[in-house]
């Protein structure tokens, strides 16, 4: 038990996923010319369907690639409802975002997901660095480049944010009032998780990480070493020995299911002095849009969309909806629980934008 509680710990900030490119190849489907490793993913684009467009545009000098789905038969000389999405913490564009995005476009919208910066296939350095404030300004920037391209219409802008990526659209949506209705997929408080661990497993740990968060940027600061977080490499017996299905099923996922080789867990200790002292659920009054937030009634992460959702007292037809059976991770690919959550984002865009 003393080890599984070790393992577990290392592992909390976040899932600890540093596979070698060439075990990551071995583990994804075959290759797909967009890179995309989810099921059913689009191969090419064909006239009449839904096709996906690579975009590229910059956070001031910081590159930013992004794939725009696009309805089926589009036209540009129409307008469509819009919706952005975040990705996942340590995710990327092309698995359980991309998802969700081709499905919501396959319904009607014009989608766009983009990787974060610093993260994935988007520039900035050094590499993986986890803040906050970067991830919201993510989402404010995909709603800039969005609002431009053909056949947005701007008055009809959503936004969808799937497990810390939803906790940053809470953020985004407090202030940014182009997104007319917020949707969150298994919502995970990011600063919450790296404050007090997952389920306040590591509450007694906080001062002495913050101490060596500072002791990071410090050395960063003096040109040295930049020291990283989320690069172990458990055994499967490891990772089935852990307390919490988020991390045993996200080994599963982003590991080998879904891998993709843009996609890591490995972060910047550093971030830690802004992750530490960031909460997605303050000022949800803020947010006077219509809210619905969906959930797994199985997911352990639950307890963070529940805070988040009856603190948001402003919100306008706010809903919880929860997917019977599923788990946290379950809802990022599992047919049934995605076609649920799919129908549910759909009916309540429609209703909502």
């Amino acid at each position: 038990m003393k080890k599984i509680l070790l393992i577990t710990s290392l592992l909390i900030p976040m899932l600890a996923i540093n596979l070698s490119n060439a075990q990551t190849a071995q583990m994804q489907p075959k290759k797909n010319p967009y890179s995309l490793v989810y099921q059913g993913a689009i191969a090419e684009n064909i006239k009449g369907k839904v096709n996906i467009d690579p975009v590229t545009y910059k956070i001031k000098d910081i590159a930013i690639v992004a794939n725009v789905y696009i309805p089926a038969n589009f036209d540009a000389s129409q307008k469509y409802p819009t919706i952005v999405i975040a990705h996942p913490n340590g995710g990327v564009k092309e698995q359980v975002a991309g998802l969700y995005a081709q499905r919501l476009a396959e319904n009607g919208f014009i989608t766009i997901t983009a990787d974060a910066a610093y993260q994935g296939g988007s520039g900035g350095t050094p590499r993986n660095v986890d803040k906050p404030s970067n991830r919201i300004e993510d989402i404010h920037a995909m709603a800039d480049f969005i609002s431009q391209y053909p056949g947005v219409d701007t008055s009809r802008l959503g936004l969808l944010g799937i497990c810390g990526g939803g906790g940053y659209a809470l953020k985004a949506a407090q202030s940014d009032k182009r997104f007319k209705v917020i949707a969150t997929l298994s919502m995970f408080n990011s600063g919450l998780v790296r404050r007090n661990g997952f389920m306040n497993s590591q509450f007694s740990t906080i001062q002495e990480r913050l101490q060596e968060a500072s002791d990071a940027r410090a050395q960063e600061a003096a040109g040295g070493e930049i020291l990283y977080l989320g690069d172990a490499q458990p055994t499967d017996a490891q990772i089935a020995a852990l307390p919490f299905d988020l991390y045993r099923e996200g080994f599963e996922y982003y590991g080998k299911t879904h891998a993709h080789p843009n996609s890591t867990f490995k972060y910047t200790k550093s971030s830690l002095l802004e992750l530490m002292t960031f909460d997605a659920s303050t000022n949800m009054d803020l947010i006077n849009q219509p809210l619905l937030m969906i959930a797994g009634s199985k997911a352990d992460s639950y307890y963070m969309t529940d805070e988040a959702f009856h603190k948001a007292t402003n919100a306008k037809n706010k809903e919880l909806f929860l997917i019977d059976g599923a788990t946290h991770i379950q809802t990022y690919w599992e047919p049934e629980y995605v076609d649920q959550a799919v129908n549910k984002l759909f009916s309540y865009f429609q209703t909502n934008l």
